[in-house]
């Protein structure tokens, strides 16, 4: 029953994700489908369009709220390794831990919740270590091939791919350009998905990497069990194991899904909060023992695992769209930027990149009068303006905003400057 129920809610999501695309610029995709979501109470719907509108959530920059519409439960499990506390294991940095471990591999595969941009962070900020280690190739899920001019123009735009409209997995794909990589789509182009595309996947990474390149290293980056090295996997087996038969090449795996906290109503894995308040992390964990060896929680499917420490959020918004202190926020005011159209969608965009970039951070301003749910998003100021930041690089950036029928009512040019930051050159 519960089977057929996923089945009809699934159908509803497809038609409603579908006329919501048919709306004129992403702000009013948005609200369709935010609309859509809260006019219907069936739980089935909300469990399968709970994701869909997670996705368009991370990509308006409203993280919080797409953490909360869509989150897998961690539970404890018979193949989980005994907890890193107490088992001679230390703490240490996971930008860190993850260099030295990569040194000699020819292939590091991160995975990633595709909702919770968190969780692409670790990957963002390896990017510039890795390519000093000599890597050569960086690859990403939903980066469509199609997009034949992507190095040429060096960032990426609608057409780019899927994931890559949000602008943390955007920004992944802009820094690998920027410093060197050669970034290749591995998307399964072929009817089917389970291991269909599982198989095609490998195989499109092999041939556009090592094929005619036998001395590439390459980063991939990857969605949940993509990166598993054993067991089942929808039906067949994952990427990861495809591509070691396909390549001979035994990739270091990094899980980044599962030691992350949960919103409230799901559960977080117990050895969570355990070492949260053992450690007390301010940045991304690893343990590694006396050995250098890494710990993981599924010592048969990855190599090692990530613990993220809880989200701190100030104006609404995570602090760690910082990127470790690569970006620095930069405050918008709703008068200004907004000029009294709500709800209002600010985007800032690289200087020298062109209109149909991705942004490098965008937010929506959304008053509502005496709100009290989170998902109204609702930043007053002490005078009742609209005020939040957007998360930079040190740079120069156009920064529009538009309203809902995709209108620009406000531009200007900003220069953010810190010393602290670092540039992207």
């Amino acid at each position: 029953q519960w089977q057929q129920q996923q089945k009809v809610a699934f159908e509803a999501s497809e038609k409603v994700y579908t006329e919501a695309l048919t709306r004129n610029g992403l702000l009013a995709q948005f609200k369709a489908m935010r609309d859509a979501y809260r006019g219907n109470p069936n739980h089935a719907f909300r469990v399968v369009f709970g994701q869909y509108l997670s996705w368009y959530q991370s990509f308006v920059g409203d993280y919080p709220g797409a953490h909360d519409s869509y989150s897998i439960r961690q539970l404890p499990a018979h193949d989980d390794a005994p907890s890193p506390l107490g088992g001679g294991y230390s703490a240490k940095p996971a930008l860190d831990a993850i260099a030295d471990l990569a040194k000699g591999r020819k292939a590091v595969f991160f995975n990633e919740a595709h909702n919770v941009p968190l969780t692409r962070t670790v990957t963002v900020e390896m990017l510039s270590r890795l390519r000093e280690q000599g890597f050569t190739y960086f690859a990403a899920e939903t980066v469509y091939a199609s997009d034949t001019e992507l190095a040429k123009r060096g960032y990426p735009n609608a057409k780019s791919g899927f994931y890559t409209m949000e602008p943390i997995c955007a920004e992944m794909v802009r820094t690998a350009l920027k410093l060197g990589f050669k970034v290749v789509g591995y998307e399964s182009e072929k009817e089917g998905n389970g291991d269909v595309r599982e198989v095609d996947q490998a195989k499109n990474l092999y041939e556009r990497v090592f094929k005619n390149d036998p001395n590439a290293r390459v980063v991939v980056d990857a969605g949940y069990a993509h990166i598993q090295e054993n067991g089942r996997y929808l039906g067949g087996e994952s990427m990861a194991q495809h591509f070691r038969r396909i390549s001979g090449i035994d990739p270091l795996t990094i899980e980044q899904t599962m030691l992350i906290e949960h919103p409230p109503g799901t559960e977080n894995h117990p050895y969570y909060h355990a070492v949260i308040d053992a450690v007390k992390p301010k940045q991304p964990i690893v343990f590694v023992d006396a050995k250098g060896e890494p710990w993981t929680l599924k010592p048969k499917a990855y190599d090692v695992s990530v613990f993220f420490p809880p989200d701190v959020i100030q104006s609404d918004r995570p602090t760690w769209l910082d990127l470790a202190g690569l970006r620095k926020p930069y405050s918008v005011s709703g008068s200004t930027f907004c000029q009294d159209q709500y709800p209002c969608l600010i985007e800032a965009r690289y200087a020298n990149e062109g209109d149909d970039a991705i942004p490098g951070d965008r937010l929506v301003l959304n008053p509502v009068e005496k709100a009290e749910r989170l998902e109204d998003r609702l930043i007053m100021g002490s005078h009742g303006v609209m005020q939040a930041s957007l998360y930079l690089r040190p740079g120069k950036y156009r920064v529009t905003s538009t309203n809902e029928a995709n209108r620009v009512v406000y531009r200007q040019d900003i220069d953010v400057q810190s010393r602290d930051a670092a540039v992207l050159s």
